[in-house]
Protein backbone atom coordinates (compact mmCIF):
# COMPACT_ATOMS: atom_id res chain seq x y z
CA UNK A 1 0.00 0.00 0.00
CA UNK A 2 2.56 2.58 1.07
CA UNK A 3 5.01 3.30 -2.17
CA UNK A 4 7.34 5.56 -0.20
CA UNK A 5 8.05 9.42 0.20
CA UNK A 6 6.60 11.60 -2.49
CA UNK A 7 8.30 14.74 -1.22
CA UNK A 8 9.74 16.79 1.52
CA UNK A 9 9.00 20.21 2.17
CA UNK A 10 10.91 23.40 2.95
CA UNK A 11 9.52 26.30 4.42
CA UNK A 12 11.34 29.60 3.54
CA UNK A 13 10.94 33.13 3.31
CA UNK A 14 10.79 32.96 -0.35
CA UNK A 15 10.47 29.83 -2.06
CA UNK A 16 10.74 31.32 -5.37
CA UNK A 17 14.89 31.97 -4.81
CA UNK A 18 15.14 28.74 -3.03
CA UNK A 19 13.12 26.67 -5.65
CA UNK A 20 15.83 28.56 -8.20
CA UNK A 21 18.84 27.79 -6.12
CA UNK A 22 18.22 24.06 -6.86
CA UNK A 23 17.59 24.60 -10.43
CA UNK A 24 21.28 26.69 -10.84
CA UNK A 25 23.09 24.26 -8.86
CA UNK A 26 21.62 21.22 -8.45
CA UNK A 27 20.38 20.85 -11.86
CA UNK A 28 17.01 20.32 -10.39
CA UNK A 29 13.83 21.79 -12.49
CA UNK A 30 10.56 23.52 -11.74
CA UNK A 31 7.76 20.71 -11.79
CA UNK A 32 5.08 22.61 -10.60
CA UNK A 33 4.21 26.47 -9.16
CA UNK A 34 0.89 26.72 -7.48
CA UNK A 35 -1.55 29.43 -8.86
CA UNK A 36 -2.81 30.07 -5.04
CA UNK A 37 0.15 30.42 -3.12
CA UNK A 38 3.63 30.55 -3.27
CA UNK A 39 4.68 26.99 -3.56
CA UNK A 40 6.80 25.43 -5.81
CA UNK A 41 8.31 22.14 -6.56
CA UNK A 42 11.21 21.02 -7.72
CA UNK A 43 12.34 17.61 -9.10
CA UNK A 44 15.77 15.86 -9.34
CA UNK A 45 16.57 13.42 -12.60
CA UNK A 46 15.68 10.37 -10.35
CA UNK A 47 12.15 11.62 -9.89
CA UNK A 48 12.40 12.97 -6.45
CA UNK A 49 11.26 16.20 -5.32
CA UNK A 50 11.15 18.84 -2.49
CA UNK A 51 8.03 21.40 -2.30
CA UNK A 52 9.14 25.12 -1.02
CA UNK A 53 6.53 26.50 1.30
CA UNK A 54 6.11 29.92 2.57
CA UNK A 55 7.73 30.42 5.96
CA UNK A 56 5.45 32.30 8.55
CA UNK A 57 8.75 33.24 10.80
CA UNK A 58 12.75 33.54 10.87
CA UNK A 59 15.07 30.30 10.30
CA UNK A 60 15.84 27.87 13.16
CA UNK A 61 18.83 27.32 13.27
CA UNK A 62 20.16 23.61 14.24
CA UNK A 63 23.14 21.43 14.84
CA UNK A 64 23.31 18.61 12.27
CA UNK A 65 22.84 16.59 15.23
CA UNK A 66 19.70 17.79 16.99
CA UNK A 67 16.40 16.19 17.25
CA UNK A 68 14.44 16.10 13.49
CA UNK A 69 14.99 16.05 10.05
CA UNK A 70 18.57 17.06 9.81
CA UNK A 71 19.46 16.75 6.32
CA UNK A 72 18.78 15.73 2.58
CA UNK A 73 21.38 13.60 0.82
CA UNK A 74 21.78 14.44 -2.73
CA UNK A 75 23.49 12.21 -4.75
CA UNK A 76 25.90 12.30 -7.70
CA UNK A 77 27.15 10.44 -10.04
CA UNK A 78 30.86 12.02 -10.18
CA UNK A 79 31.58 13.57 -6.83
CA UNK A 80 34.48 15.78 -7.91
CA UNK A 81 32.87 17.57 -10.04
CA UNK A 82 30.07 17.71 -8.18
CA UNK A 83 32.12 19.55 -5.56
CA UNK A 84 33.86 21.77 -7.57
CA UNK A 85 31.01 22.71 -9.27
CA UNK A 86 29.45 23.83 -5.75
CA UNK A 87 32.37 25.44 -4.70
CA UNK A 88 32.73 27.52 -7.64
CA UNK A 89 29.42 28.54 -7.39
CA UNK A 90 30.43 29.66 -4.17
CA UNK A 91 28.23 26.81 -1.97
CA UNK A 92 29.08 26.99 2.30
CA UNK A 93 30.41 23.21 2.78
CA UNK A 94 30.25 22.79 6.38
CA UNK A 95 32.92 19.58 6.16
CA UNK A 96 36.02 18.28 4.01
CA UNK A 97 35.05 15.71 1.69
CA UNK A 98 35.55 12.34 3.51
CA UNK A 99 35.75 8.70 1.30
CA UNK A 100 34.94 5.58 3.74
CA UNK A 101 34.56 2.04 2.07
CA UNK A 102 34.02 3.36 -1.37
CA UNK A 103 31.25 6.58 -0.55
CA UNK A 104 32.53 10.16 -0.37
CA UNK A 105 30.41 12.62 1.67
CA UNK A 106 30.69 16.53 2.50
CA UNK A 107 27.68 18.30 3.73
CA UNK A 108 26.98 21.92 3.16
CA UNK A 109 24.25 24.32 3.12
CA UNK A 110 21.50 25.45 0.22
CA UNK A 111 20.82 29.25 0.09
CA UNK A 112 18.46 29.20 3.27
CA UNK A 113 21.09 27.25 4.90
CA UNK A 114 19.33 24.26 5.22
CA UNK A 115 22.18 21.24 5.55
CA UNK A 116 22.44 19.06 2.38
CA UNK A 117 25.10 15.97 2.28
CA UNK A 118 26.44 15.37 -0.92
CA UNK A 119 26.96 11.80 -1.54
CA UNK A 120 28.37 9.42 -4.24
CA UNK A 121 27.90 5.70 -3.02
CA UNK A 122 30.33 3.05 -4.49
CA UNK A 123 27.48 0.87 -4.58
CA UNK A 124 24.35 1.26 -3.35
CA UNK A 125 22.96 0.64 -0.01
CA UNK A 126 21.00 -2.44 0.17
Amino acid sequence: MVKGIEHTAIASPDPQRLAQWYVDNLDFVINYRSGSSKTVFVKAANGSMIEMIESRNAPITADMRDAGLRHLAIEVSDFGAAYTRLSAAGVKFLTDPETKGGNTVAFFTDCDGNILHLVHRQAPLP
